[in-house]
C-alpha cells in the first residue's frame, strides 16, 4: 500500500544521505502511478497496482545511486514552464529565476541568453516578454539541442534563435545579457553532493582555480559587442570579484542582487 511504500523508500533513500528522503519518495511515487501528491496523502491505505510497483523500484534504485530525481523524472519546472531535462544539461534552479526577474524588469526590445543549457532563461523570457527578441547561445550542441526540443514542445520556437557558441557570429546591440556560466572553482569541486559531480554535465559547472574564468571570458568577448545591460548569476562569495572584473571591463551602476537563501545570486552592471 502507499503508506508502507513511502515509508520504506523514504529510510531507504534517508539511510544513503539523502536531503529530502520522504518528498524524493513522494515524487517518485506519483511519477510511477500518474497520481498526484494530494491522492497520496489522502488515501494512505490505498494498493499500488503491481506495475506500478515496479515502475517505483526501479526510480528508488536510480535515486539510491545519486540520481538527480529531475533527470529520473526527465522534467523540472521553472517559473511558468515546465523543461526536458537529462545529463546533456544542468537542472534549472531557482536562484536562476532572478535573472528572468530582472528582464522583466528592464523589459529590454532585445535579449542574449549565454550558455543557456535547457533553456530555461531564454524560454521563459520569451513567454513572459513576448515583445522581447530573444538569442540564445551554448558551446554544447547537445545542450542545444534539449533546448531547441522544449522550445518546440513550449511553441516558443519561432521566439527564440538558438546558436551554437558563446555570441552568435554577428551579434549586434543587446538591450541586456543574461548568463548563468560555470562558477565553480576547483577546490569547490570535491565538496559538492554526487547528484552534482556525478550526473550533471562538468562542463557547465566547473570554471577554473577560482570559479570565475567563464565570465572572464565572456567579458573579453563583450568587449566589442554593444550591451545595455550585463546580469551574470554568480556562486557565493563571488559578487566583489566579478563586479571588479565587470568594472574594468567597462560597465557601471554596478549592483549585486540576493537570492532568497540572502546570497549575493546576481550582478549586475551597464554600460
Amino acid at each position: 500500500m502507499i503508506r508502507e511504500a513511502l515509508s520504506a523508500a523514504a529510510d531507504g533513500l534517508g539511510a544513503a544521505g539523502i536531503e529530502d528522503p520522504r518528498l524524493d519518495a513522494e515524487l517518485l511515487l506519483c511519477e510511477a502511478t500518474g497520481c498526484d501528491r494530494a491522492y497520496l496523502a489522502a488515501n494512505p491505505e490505498a494498493e499500488i497496482p503491481p506495475p506500478s510497483a515496479r515502475r517505483f523500484g526501479e526510480t528508488v534504485r536510480r535515486r539510491l545511486r545519486r540520481e538527480p530525481v529531475a533527470y529520473i523524472l526527465g522534467h523540472r519546472g521553472f517559473r511558468h514552464i515546465e523543461l526536458a531535462v537529462d545529463p546533456r544539461v544542468l537542472i534549472p534552479r531557482p536562484e536562476t529565476e532572478l535573472l528572468v526577474d530582472l528582464a522583466l524588469e528592464i523589459q529590454p526590445r532585445s535579449a542574449l541568453d549565454v550558455g543557456t543549457g535547457s533553456g530555461a532563461i531564454a524560454l521563459a523570457i520569451a513567454g513572459e516578454l513576448p515583445g522581447c527578441e530573444m538569442t540564445a547561445t551554448d558551446t554544447s550542441p547537445a545542450a542545444l539541442e534539449v533546448a531547441r526540443a522544449n522550445a518546440e514542445r513550449l511553441g516558443l520556437a519561432r521566439r527564440v534563435e538558438f546558436v551554437e557558441g558563446t555570441l552568435p557570429p554577428e551579434p549586434g546591440e543587446f538591450d541586456l545579457v543574461l548568463a548563468n556560466l560555470p562558477y565553480v572553482s576547483e577546490a569547490e569541486w570535491g565538496g559538492l553532493e554526487p547528484e552534482v559531480t556525478e550526473w550533471e554535465p562538468r562542463e557547465a559547472l566547473l570554471a577554473g582555480p577560482d570559479g570565475l574564468d567563464a565570465i572572464r571570458g565572456l567579458l573579453s568577448l563583450l568587449s566589442k559587442t554593444p550591451v545595455g545591460c550585463l546580469a551574470l548569476e554568480v556562486g557565493e562569495g563571488q559578487s566583489g570579484a566579478v563586479g571588479e572584473l565587470m568594472h574594468e571591463a567597462g560597465f557601471s551602476a554596478i549592483e549585486a542582487r540576493k537570492d532568497l537563501a540572502g546570497i549575493e545570486r546576481v550582478v549586475v552592471g551597464r554600460l
